[in-house]
């Protein structure tokens, strides 16, 4: 079971305490994001916090200056990023990934919010095709920048190489493209392909392609939390065995503080990139009702007033 300690627990309280006077706000859901979430820390992982906050003076709302929509902090080994209340009711209508795994995290810290009947909701109307693009999004954009060979562009933009002899061939968003080696415009780039970027590759491709392949038969089943779990229990009705063994290797080495270790390309190319076209008409739903949202916002703001 994934756990923080006592410290950690007083440490991370005790920070929300004065973001909270700093800012003006009150927290009535704080809980554990990133590796400590979903079951792949190490002893040297960082403390990522996720947190819901409320204005102390409701009409802060209706002023020029109104309230932040984020909250961002950094602490050394914790991390902090909140959301306003409202802004956290339109990711979650949205279907937002980080909103979805912030209440089903399973380490809270703060706890004056009770997220299980918005999460009930949540899970019985998320918009399945708006998480799986989510999910496709952090794979495919995540391989190409960390574990692709690439040209980088004189505007910033990455183009993964395919082949590289008098020319480069390489990927666009529609296609490929040539680019002539002395082209002053592009420059070749080392990328970075560790143990913890693949990981996150294997994660959120392996997501997408459950949760399409669960709803192409019928019934979208949400890919559990912690992935260890989702690979013992889920991943071998859509994954073969050595896929899976794969995932878990990298996963063994996160956990073993191997997660900086350069590993070059674990995932493989085709896998990284779900298929872009989703049918809507079986992956789409009209997504959680914002009447009902907005019933769960006055009870987040009811814990802390």
């Amino acid at each position: 079971m994934t756990t923080v300690s006592a410290v950690v627990r007083t440490t991370v309280d005790d920070h929300l305490t004065t973001i909270e006077r700093a800012r003006n706000v009150a927290v009535p859901l704080a809980v554990a994001r990133g590796s400590h979430a979903w079951g792949a820390a190490s002893p040297d992982s960082d403390y990522d916090v996720g947190f819901v906050f409320v204005p102390t003076d409701l009409r802060r709302y209706a002023h020029l200056e109104s309230p932040p929509e984020t909250i961002v902090e950094d602490r050394g080994e914790f991390e902090y990023q909140g959301w306003d209340v409202r802004t956290f009711a339109g990711l979650l209508a949205d279907s937002n990934d980080g909103a979805i795994d912030l209440l089903r995290s399973p380490i809270r810290y703060r706890r004056a919010y009770d997220p299980a009947p918005l999460w009930q909701y949540i899970e019985r109307t998320y918009n399945p095709i708006d998480l799986y693009h989510a999910w496709r999004g952090i794979a495919t954009s995540n391989y190409r920048k960390y574990i692709s060979h690439h040209l980088v562009r004189s505007d910033d933009e990455l183009f993964p190489i395919l082949e590289a002899r008098d020319e480069y061939v390489v990927e666009t968003d529609d296609g490929t493209t040539a680019v002539a080696a002395a082209d002053e415009r592009f420059r070749e780039t080392q990328t970075k392909p560790t143990v913890k970027r693949n990981l996150t590759i294997y994660r959120a491709a392996m997501a997408a392609r459950y949760l399409k392949a669960t709803g192409d038969h019928g019934d979208h089943d949400l890919p559990a939390l912690d992935f260890g779990s989702f690979l013992s229990e889920q991943a071998p009705a859509v994954f073969d065995a050595d896929r899976i063994e794969r995932a878990r290797e990298l996963l063994e080495r996160k956990r073993a503080g191997e997660g900086g270790e350069r590993v070059g390309d674990a995932v493989g190319r085709p896998f990284a990139q779900p298929p872009r076209e989703i049918d809507p008409d079986v992956h789409a739903r009209a997504g959680p009702d914002p009447a009902r949202l907005d019933g769960f916002v006055d009870d987040l703001i009811a814990a802390v007033r």
